[in-house]
């Protein structure tokens, strides 16, 4: 049942944010006079339709069917991307025998370079408006709930954080000259910002103030090996997440939403705390006590050797939910606007950082990318959180599928673009010829690397 759900809500995402961009394509193109033949949902064989010509229909229509000036507004079978068929251009449909003609002034090929340069970056600006006004509309809706608390309660075990001296009960003041007023702050702080950079955390302790400075790329590692900041704050509960299917925490009837308490007698006041029991404990039992609903539980646990993680586990993803003093911020239109435009920014700025770590070697591949599995997972989860949740993760995949898109790579709207400039400093076409191979590479490129993503699914 999980998995139709992620299912469900992977397909969700993918029609809101594919929509989104090829309306872009479509309302611009049929703005500056050009003829769009098709508006596709999902790619592969047309699944139903309607145009104004034959109405609504289901299967494929005629090979020799002609719209006009009217569009097929179509659901195809795979849930995978969609496109907008414009007439004259060469796209995902390799259609050689339109381009042998003429051109025709409701084309794309007859228009100028600077209509073509405006149709192929509206999915992009789109994409980009899109995640801005759901950043900003929810921050305006909803406010934002923060905690008042910048005290560390836990300091994982050979975490950065411990390296760089950080201990239990230090309260942080500060983070590269920054003050810092929650824990919301903190995170930002250590994760988002000057990414991949030194960090120096000015703290109290025992009524002194020291400064003490963290590895940048060490943490970016933690990050991507999913270690956490490597600290936690007062008033953390570790949450259950998810149990997996014939492993010592469903045998000992760990549930999902459960939350644990202790382990060998001591308080797990973190995930990386908890993480670190698990791991450092090897194949010894646990005496484990968690609360389910009302109820205390306890059982002893003994961690099974996991060959594809090489190390211990019990069968549990777990989460922090914090339940330590907090406060409400409501936020002005124009606030939220500024706040849904940093929002926006920061995940195109956190996206060339990540491809820069990725070729850095601080990195990892299989950690930081994933596909349409590691999404539908993502989605199932966010959407039981509320509807909020489930659009701010449409938001932030909405800025990935933009900046993806504009890149100078062929078959993506940054390898039409660089067409476009060329034709326009030249004054003349490139050879339909070049064009048909580049994008007959680049459609092949990318469904290896979507194979190449999904294995790393999988494996994952």
């Amino acid at each position: 049942m999980e998995s139709l759900n992620s299912l469900i809500q992977f397909i969700k995402v993918i029609v809101i944010i594919v929509t989104v961009h090829e309306l872009g394509h479509f309302l611009i193109a049929r703005a500056t006079g050009m003829r769009a033949e098709i508006f596709a949902i999902g790619m592969g064989m047309r699944l139903f339709g309607w145009n104004k010509i034959t109405g609504f229909t289901f299967g494929e229509l005629p090979e020799d069917w002609d719209g006009g000036d009217h569009t097929d507004y179509r659901l195809c079978l795979l849930p995978i991307g969609g496109y907008v068929k414009i007439s004259g251009m060469i796209d995902e449909s390799f259609d050689k025998e339109q381009m042998q003609s003429e051109p025709k002034p409701y084309e794309f090929r007859s228009k100028n370079a600077w209509s073509k340069a405006a149709v192929i970056s509206a999915g992009v600006i789109f994409n980009f408006i899109f995640s801005f006004l759901l950043y900003s509309g929810i921050t305006f809706s909803e406010g934002k709930d923060v905690s008042t608390v910048t005290t560390i309660a836990t300091v994982q075990k050979g975490s950065v954080m411990e390296k760089a001296g950080l201990q239990s009960g230090d309260k942080i003041y500060s983070i590269n000259a920054k003050p810092v007023y929650t824990w919301e702050d903190v995170t930002k702080a250590l994760t988002l910002d000057n990414f991949g950079e030194n960090r120096t955390i000015t703290i109290q302790r025992n009524g002194m103030k020291l400064n003490l400075t963290a590895d940048g790329k060490a943490l970016v590692e933690s990050l991507t090996q999913k270690k956490g900041i490597g600290i936690a704050p007062d008033g953390i509960r570790v949450i259950i997440a998810a149990v997996e299917s014939i492993m010592p925490a469903e045998k000992a009837g760990m549930k999902t939403g459960d939350t644990i308490l202790t382990i060998n007698g001591n308080p797990i006041l973190g995930a990386e705390d908890f993480v670190e029991y698990v791991k450092s404990n090897r194949a010894k039992p646990l005496y484990v006590t968690w609360k389910s609903g009302s109820k205390e539980k306890s059982d002893t646990i003994i961690p099974m050797y996991d060959g594809s993680t090489n190390r211990y586990r019990i069968g549990v993803q777990t989460s922090q939910e914090y339940i330590g003093p907090t406060k409400h911020i409501d936020f002005s239109l124009i606030e939220s606007a500024g706040l849904g435009l940093d929002q926006t920014v920061m995940n195109v700025t956190l996206f060339f950082k990540t491809i820069s770590g990725i070729f850095q070697g601080t990195m990892s591949v299989s950690e930081t990318i994933g596909g349409p599995i590691q999404i539908a997972k993502i989605a199932g989860k966010q959407a039981d959180q509320g509807w909020n949740s489930f659009l701010l993760l449409v938001a932030s995949l909405s800025v990935s599928i933009a900046v993806i898109n504009i890149l100078p790579l062929p078959a993506l709207d940054g390898g039409h673009l660089v067409f476009i400039i060329i034709e326009g400093i030249t004054g003349k076409e490139v050879p339909i010829k070049i064009k048909m191979l580049v994008q007959q590479i680049g459609v092949a490129l990318l469904l290896i690397l979507f194979l190449l993503i999904t294995i790393n699914d999988v494996l994952k």
